[in-house]
């Protein structure tokens, strides 16, 4: 697995799916947008190095929260944005950072992102794992081409070219 960005306290990052009620979703099911499941990260944290908040601020920078279709070149239910919240503490602080969000004014559009209870989370297919290490000119064609990296730019000054 990997460690995004280099960020202290992360020590497991997981591809995965969740919010679906099918069992064992595979990504052949999942890309069709037709089974409920988020394509999502499994972050795995050390709480004494990281706080919940920062990883919030961390992941606001990584999306198009205002994209209620996907994300960048990816379009379809699947590609949405989500917080998935394991407890009460999480859902009140990711409630308060995207209340944050829309107050800054920062877009001029509506912040879709959706806050979610987890549901349960299927690891994605071994290919999927750490993708941007095994298939690394597929990845950096995808990264740049995707627009990703040039509204991270834009918007928030953001450029994690590292990965």
């Amino acid at each position: 697995m990997v460690q995004p960005f280099n960020v202290s306290g992360v020590y497991e990052v997981i591809a995965g799916y969740t919010g679906g009620k099918v069992k064992n979703p595979s990504y052949e099911k999942v890309s069709t947008g037709k089974t409920g499941y988020y394509e999502a990260v499994q972050i795995k944290y050390n709480p004494k190095k990281i706080t919940y908040k920062k990883l919030l601020e961390i992941f606001w920078k990584q999306i198009d929260p205002t994209d209620d279709n996907g994300q960048f070149s990816d379009k379809g239910p699947q590609y949405k944005t989500a917080i998935f919240y394991h407890d009460n503490g999480q859902k009140l602080l990711a409630e308060k950072s995207k209340k944050e969000l829309e107050r800054s004014r920062k877009f001029n559009k509506p912040i879709m992102t959706e806050i979610k209870r987890s549901s349960k989370f299927y690891p994605a297919e071994e290919y999927h794992q750490d993708y941007y290490k095994k298939n690394p000119t597929s990845y950096k064609t995808y990264k740049y081409a995707s627009g990703r990296e040039n509204f991270k730019e834009k918007v928030w000054g953001v450029n994690n070219s590292k990965i």
